[in-house]
């Protein structure tokens, strides 16, 4: 196998003939490059696997070669080199597409790890490019179906991000698959080998959710008696999945943050701190960004767990996912009952895409396998539909809003309609990231806030009037 190849971006000549040292000892081939305005010559020459260059240079920056190499090729990894590393530089630069930051001065072995990592990850994507870009993607047994264009956009992303070891932060509606992705991420990251372990914050209360997080000694507290090891130890060099985050209580909230920041925690009633190497995948169907502007959540533990964020879309934004996804779910309950394949009738599937799905995904299964255990016959249709597809009403017969007489309340619906739709837009554009949409569209975070919450109580209308 020929040896990664690694091109070196750095305007001080010390530095970059010590770089190239280190690597080239390990058995990388590397072409070094002070003058950054060449980046793109010498790369379509020397076609690198791995990008390493400086973040603050002469001529063209760190950033300014980023967004050359992601356009050129997105699935080549582009480590950064700063010594001027912070959360947010580190923040933008995983959202623009980095693979990775090393802080100067750096050894010898962190940067052979981050540059390992990044060749590991390019063998990776060579091997899996075709399969990257079928319509299912097998994760541990279940599939994640769909090609609509936000489905393969959100997975494409996915891959790239899972072999890093950056916090992902997933949010979306119920049912709309959080969890499977979050085993993609996993499943396709350096740590597939090493458990995953889910925990869902909000079965249990506040006492018990921390004893299952941290785990116990023995006498840690009444009816503890014998030492338990917790799930964030249980996941030790893997994925732990925090569901529902948005609902973990306050104090809770103050000691994961140090778990994130320090990589050490402690068991309840034990005095030692215990080295921890987890990544963190968070999921939520709240809006956190409203939640820390409420003081419900901890803004600086948003920070931490949102260092890459994903919105999953809802059903019903999944266009042409639906027919796809049902036949594969009929498909699925009728071998396991050993029964026939329906299929759908026009009239019924006139009804089923009409549907705004509001549980989703896991809405649809559950449809799936009513259907096959009716075993009504070979063909389904309007009457074998559960009666909430049957009943609900058509876009056209939906209630209209009363239109206001007087002008002034005409023009301010028209306005408040339009924010709205506006603001639901701009959210979805910016993968559910209120602080970047915000900025986007040009007004204050409070102001976005106010009209996401015109628009929230826009669908709870049509809820009810459904």
């Amino acid at each position: 196998m020929d040896a990664p190849r690694v091109l070196i971006v750095d305007d001080e000549p010390a530095m970059l003939e010590n770089v190239e040292r280190i690597l080239v000892s390990e058995g990388y081939a590397c072409e070094g490059l002070a003058e950054s305005r060449r980046f793109r010559e010498v790369a379509a020459s020397f076609d690198p696997d791995v990008i390493l260059t400086d973040l603050r240079m002469s001529g063209a920056d760190g950033m300014t070669i980023l967004a050359a190499a992601v356009a050129d090729d997105p699935t080549r990894p582009v480590i950064m080199m700063t010594a001027y590393a912070s959360v947010t530089t580190a923040v933008a630069a995983v959202r623009e597409g980095a693979f990775d930051f090393v802080t100067k001065p750096f050894t010898g072995d962190q940067l052979l790890v981050a540059v390992d990592r990044a060749a590991r990850y390019r063998g990776l994507t060579k091997e899996n490019r075709s399969l990257r870009t079928q319509v299912v993607r097998s994760v541990e047994g279940a599939e994640i179906l769909g090609s609509s264009p936000l489905m393969t956009h959100l997975l494409d992303q996915a891959a790239r991000v899972a072999p890093t070891d950056a916090n992902v932060l997933l949010t979306g509606e119920s049912g709309t698959g959080k969890e499977l992705v979050a085993r993609y991420l996993h499943a396709h990251s350096l740590r597939r080998d090493r458990p995953f372990v889910p925990v869902d914050c909000v079965a249990m209360p506040e006492g018990l959710l921390e004893a299952e997080l941290f785990g116990h000694t023995k006498g840690a507290f009444t009816g503890a008696v014998k030492q338990r090891q917790g799930l964030l130890a249980q996941a030790e060099g893997g994925t732990v999945f925090l569901d529902e985050i948005g609902e973990m209580p306050l104090t809770l909230q103050v000691k994961l943050l140090r778990v994130l920041e320090q990589r050490q925690m402690r068991q309840l009633g034990d005095s030692r701190l215990l080295d921890l190497d987890v990544r963190v995948v968070a999921a939520t169907n709240r809006e956190l960004e409203a939640a820390v502007a409420e003081g419900q959540f901890r803004e600086d533990l948003y920070y931490r767990l949102n260092v890459v964020g994903f919105r999953l879309p809802p059903l019903r934004e999944r266009s042409g996912d639906l027919a796809v996804m049902l036949n594969a779910f009929l498909t699925e309950f009728a071998t396991l009952a050993r029964r026939r394949i329906p299929r759908i009738a026009p009239e019924a599937w006139a009804l089923l895409e009409r549907y705004p799905w509001p549980g989703n995904v896991r809405e649809l299964r559950n449809v799936a396998q009513r259907l096959v255990a009716l075993d009504t016959g070979d063909v389904i249709g309007t009457a074998e539909l559960p009666p909430s597809l049957r009943l609900a009403p058509a876009p056209s017969e939906a209630p209209a809003d009363p239109w206001p007489i007087r002008y002034e309340d005409a023009r301010e619906a028209a306005q408040k309609a339009f924010r709205s739709r506006y603001a639901s837009r701009m959210l979805e554009t910016h993968h559910g990231n209120v602080s970047q949409a915000a900025i986007a569209a040009g007004v204050s975070r409070r102001t976005f806030h106010r009209w996401l919450a015109e628009s929230q109580g826009a669908a709870a209308n049509d809820e009810e009037g459904a």
